[in-house]
């Protein structure tokens, strides 16, 4: 059975290792590149915004999607046009054709697959997984992906200094031709129903179905997935945090770092993590984790402080997140976690336009500072939600 797992699990890990450093090291190019150009700096955020919008109307369809088709097949095709894309702007740039909207074009193809190729892997894990192994592919998926992350990161401070667009893309479609190998070697137990019978808009259409049926399950699910958008919500309002006091760009690098590594202790130490109480206590406890990280940081006064709240942040945020996604392992439909994902992803997604918007009014009022008591207010209210829908017997899962 270890040896199946085995066999199951290094060609599915090597493929979201090279997944994650093409689109990484491609998604960090792309608007480095564009802003090379004078003045583009209103169009690259117009790009970003564009790139959101799109991913958030598309969603339902994808969702639906995951939940017709076969997900190791999904996870081949998001690859293969990943590493088409990088070819089209590779030879682009080699017969210097090269243009903003070529680029534009292939942040967005990125982009948007990029997010189908997350919520497909949720839902092939499920699917091909067995319920006690899904802690140990958690952990080495966590390890995978920020080791990824922290490696794109490292490799990005150096290789933007050197490389052009040529090579970036050059890079990206060999590694996402590899991602794509990777997942075609990795052994597939298909579980999903043949769901053809059925009209796909009518599929669609039962996600609000699903969602109706188990409404408190599902609402302590979606306060849970509110750490994603204080996650992109700090983001932008660190960086600007530290311009307004004069921090050096070494230290917005040092806040990438510190995520990273909490998040890489959480996937080293998730077996453990997991076994000490039930998922959804672990989401309590870990979202109160994150509302005093985020008290901490709107306390903090120097980059060091805001630094060691961020590993902390990064270390709960992850374990928040994992611990839901396995608890939806065990209780979501096989057939059904594309659609709850993509309704998750479109509560993320939406709150995470309303953040934007409360940065650009502290931003505004010179009351950046404000914005971490703010986040940590939110979750602090999460939580006391979340702790009031666990108490009653109403909050089951769907499918024990």
């Amino acid at each position: 059975m270890k040896r199946l797992s085995n066999n199951r699990t290094f060609p599915y890990l090597t493929g979201r290792f090279f997944d994650g450093i093409s689109s990484g090291l491609f998604m960090m190019a792309l608007p480095w590149i564009m802003l090379q150009s004078p003045n583009m700096g209103t169009l690259v955020a117009l790009v970003a915004l564009a790139c959101t919008v799109t991913s958030f109307v598309l969603t339902p369809f994808f969702a639906t999607l995951i939940d017709r088709r076969s997900r190791k097949a999904l996870l081949i095709e998001v690859q293969v046009v990943q590493s088409m894309t990088a070819m089209i702007v590779m030879f682009a740039y080699g017969l210097e054709l090269g243009s903003f909207w070529l680029l534009a074009s292939a942040q967005l193809i990125f982009w948007v697959t990029s997010n189908l190729a997350w919520a497909t892997n949720n839902a092939f894990t499920q699917e091909n997984y067995d319920r006690h192994e899904y802690a140990s592919i958690s952990g080495k998926q966590e390890i995978v992906m920020q080791g990824t992350t922290l490696g794109a990161g490292a490799l990005g401070v150096l290789l933007l200094q050197i490389w052009g667009m040529f090579e970036f893309a050059a890079f990206a479609a060999a590694a996402s031709g590899i991602a794509a190998c990777s997942y075609f070697m990795t052994p597939y137990r298909r579980q999903l129903r043949q769901s053809h019978a059925v009209a796909f808009i009518a599929q669609m259409k039962e996600s609000k179905t699903i969602f109706a049926r188990e409404p408190r399950f599902y609402t302590f699910i979606l306060l849970s997935c509110l750490s994603y958008p204080i996650l992109t919500f700090l983001s932008k309002l660190v960086p600007i945090w530290f311009a307004e006091n004069n921090v050096s760009g070494d230290w917005f690098a040092g806040y990438n770092i510190a995520f990273g590594l909490g998040s890489l202790l959480t996937g080293v130490l998730l077996g453990k993590l997991l076994t000490l109480s039930r998922h959804q206590i672990t989401m309590q406890y870990s979202m109160a984790f994150i509302a005093i990280a985020l008290t901490g940081m709107s306390l903090s006064e120097q980059p060091i402080y805001i630094l060691l709240f961020t590993l902390m942040f990064g270390f709960f945020n992850a374990l928040n997140r994992i611990a839901r996604t396995n608890w939806m392992h065990h209780t979501v439909d096989v057939n059904q976690r594309g659609r709850v994902d993509g309704g998750l992803a479109m509560f993320s997604t939406a709150v995470q336009s309303l953040s934007y918007t409360a940065i650009a009014v502290l931003a505004h009022y010179n009351a950046t500072q404000y914005g971490f008591a703010l986040a940590a207010f939110v979750v602090l209210v999460a939580v006391f939600a979340m702790v009031k829908l666990n108490r009653t017997s109403l909050l089951k899962p769907q499918f024990a």
